[in-house]
């Protein structure tokens, strides 16, 4: 069974959740608060340099990080992942887009204004930038799926998982989807899908041992 470390309100994190969810795959879940320091610990740094979630154990101390990394390692062998070599590449091309457009604009907004207290305030200077960057990335997605009801495949693939991380949670940040009905019925479509589950939803088999990772540093 996985092993899965990540933080609950995590765009990237829930991912790999939604993920595992949609394959019924079962996983124990350890919680990792990253703003209380539990990622930057010790014994958590052995596991992954970077001091990241979310971290899959894949084996007895064989880690995997990095979420889309994780969402192929997860998805292979099943619908989520693309059996042809050209819709494998297109599933890829969001992700990556996902990564450089949307993360870093979108994700970046709804960490410093959703979950870090007084963020708004520290980040005045990033916010408009975020803005442009995250609306002109939205745009992108709203005009493919203008025609298209999946970014590959033509199904529900980990390139559509990987884009939902962050997308779904845009209104908490300040982005108005009001302007992007395609967008809009997508992330309905999704939501619709056997097996998914919301951010907020919490597997049976948890492990509550952060405290105890956050003990040893």
């Amino acid at each position: 069974m996985y092993k899965l470390y990540s933080m609950q309100r995590s765009g990237n994190s829930y991912k790999v959740r939604l993920a595992l969810a949609l394959l019924n795959a079962p996983y124990c879940a350890v919680e990792i608060d990253i703003l209380r320091g539990e990622s930057r610990t010790p014994d958590f740094l052995a596991k992954n340099p970077s001091g990241q979630v979310p971290l899959l154990e894949v084996a007895d101390g064989r880690y995997l990080a990095e979420s889309n990394a994780i969402l192929w390692y997860v998805a292979g062998g099943t619908s989520l992942a693309p059996e042809s070599r050209i819709e494998r590449a297109e599933a890829l091309q969001w992700m990556f887009f996902e990564q450089h457009a949307l993360e870093p604009n979108i994700g970046a907004a709804y960490f410093w204004l959703a979950l870090v207290k007084g963020g708004r305030d520290l980040q005045t200077h990033a916010l408009e930038d975020w803005m442009e960057r995250g609306y002109a990335a939205l745009q992108v997605m709203e005009n493919h799926l203008k025609n298209e009801k999946y970014f590959a495949a033509g199904q529900l693939t980990v390139a559509d998982i990987a884009l939902y991380g962050y997308t779904h949670v845009a209104d908490r940040c300040d982005y108005d989807l009001a302007t992007f009905p395609a967008i809009r019925a997508w992330l309905r479509r999704i939501e619709q899908t056997p097996g998914f589950v919301a951010m907020d939803w919490r597997p049976d088999t948890e492990v509550e041992d952060a405290a105890g990772i956050a003990a040893e540093a």
